[in-house]
């Protein structure tokens, strides 16, 4: 019923930056928070960033000052830029949005994930 397209992962060299985006689809009359997560090899799912509808945005400590989250909501699209990427910032990405339906319900979606390797 909603679908959510990431795209932009890949291997970058430390230091470098990648833009991720992630696009939603479906029966949506809304979407309120969007976000991005990750999960490394061996650990749990964490949060990343997430912005609200209204702009309102929540970081990671891990992140702050590094990884800026933005969406342009006639899209219905969430970009994640990362800069100055470490190593430990490797893991697959998945993109979260929390949308209401045409219907009135409201759906806690998830996207399939993109790989970031970041490595020399």
């Amino acid at each position: 019923q909603v679908q959510l397209v990431e795209s932009g992962g890949g291997l970058v060299q430390p230091g470098g930056s990648l833009r991720l985006s992630c696009a939603a689809s479906g029966i949506i009359f809304s979407i309120n928070a969007m976000g991005w997560y990750r999960q490394a090899p061996g650990k749990q799912r964490e949060l990343v960033a997430t912005i609200t509808s209204g702009g309102s945005t929540n970081y990671a400590d891990s992140v702050k000052g590094r990884f800026t989250i933005s969406r342009d909501n006639a899209k219905n699209t969430v970009y994640l830029q990362m800069n100055s990427l470490k190593p430990e910032d490797t893991a697959v990405y998945y993109c979260n949005a929390v949308v209401t339906t045409y219907t009135n319900y409201k759906l806690n979606s998830w996207g399939q994930g993109t790989q970031v390797t970041v490595s020399s």
